[in-house]
């Protein structure tokens, strides 16, 4: 009975520990497995080669409708040329198909012929898997992806507009508020300045008016100094003249000449 006990204590803890082992996967450190190509083209994949499962066809097995995985089909046009070998059979020649119909993972093409890619003797099935090629459609591909690169730039660019639109508009309350203060601020700024500028003008007022009085002074001082500094003339009749002159007295604009006034001379005894 305890030897049954500790078999089914070491059952117990065979299945614990078992129940408790995760499988973890092997991920990078940074988290991610590849590079971020934006869906464009990678240049490690080979867009000319892809495979495809027959869905459907007719009756002569001439026309095949083609369900892919790969969506890259949609970038066919009515008449590109396939080339595909089927499955499993790689030692034979590849046949050749035209395209003439695309639709979301599936396009339909026009075999000319089965006979180099599979044998006459075998029925051909729906649901073969075909290999194919197309130079086309790596063409195709290559200008789709970077067409696509400037479609994102355009998104980009597009978005970021909107992204300040939206900005704007979700913040337009207070960027009114905003440019109102600022306005504001310059008003007051210019009030400011306004009721400096004339506090300035009135004390230059005053300064100007002290001055004026201190230079009225000055040139009455000087008038007086002039006045008494003048030199006085020695002709007597032009002094006099001058003296009438700034007097007032009713005389000529210009001295008279002088006049020659002959003296008689006083006769002497014995002198004649």
């Amino acid at each position: 009975m305890r030897t049954f006990g500790h078999l089914w204590i070491g059952i117990f803890f065979t299945l614990s520990s078992a129940l408790a082992t995760v499988v973890v996967p092997n991920l990078p450190n940074e988290g991610v497995v590849g590079p971020d190509n934006r869906n464009s083209i990678d240049p490690n994949v080979d867009y000319e080669r892809f495979s495809g499962r027959v869905s459907d066809k007719d009756d002569t097995s001439r026309v095949f409708k083609v369900n892919v995985e790969n969506n890259n089909t949609k970038f066919f046009r009515a008449g590109d040329q396939v080339l595909f070998k089927v499955n499993l059979k790689d030692n034979r020649d590849f046949c050749k198909g035209f395209v003439r119909n695309v639709e979301d993972f599936h396009f339909t093409i026009f075999v000319e012929s089965l006979a180099p890619c599979y044998s006459s003797k075998e029925y051909f099935r729906r649901g073969t898997v075909l290999n194919f090629y197309s130079k086309v459609l790596g063409g195709r591909v290559f200008e789709a992806s970077k067409y696509r690169e400037q479609l994102i730039l355009r998104k980009e660019d597009f978005l970021k507009q909107l992204n300040d639109i939206n900005h704007f508009l979700w913040t337009f309350d207070q960027q009114k508020v905003k440019v109102a203060s600022d306005y504001d601020e310059q008003i007051n700024k210019l009030q400011r300045e306004k009721r400096k500028a004339l506090d300035d003008m009135i004390n230059l007022k005053q300064e100007r008016l002290v001055l004026q009085n201190e230079l009225m002074k000055k040139l009455n001082e000087l008038d007086e100094s002039l006045l008494f500094y003048r030199v006085e003339r020695q002709e007597l009749m032009t002094d006099r003249w001058n003296l009438d002159h700034d007097q007032g007295l009713p005389v000529g604009q210009r001295p008279e000449d002088m006049k020659d006034v002959q003296v008689p001379v006083p006769k002497r005894y014995g002198i004649e």
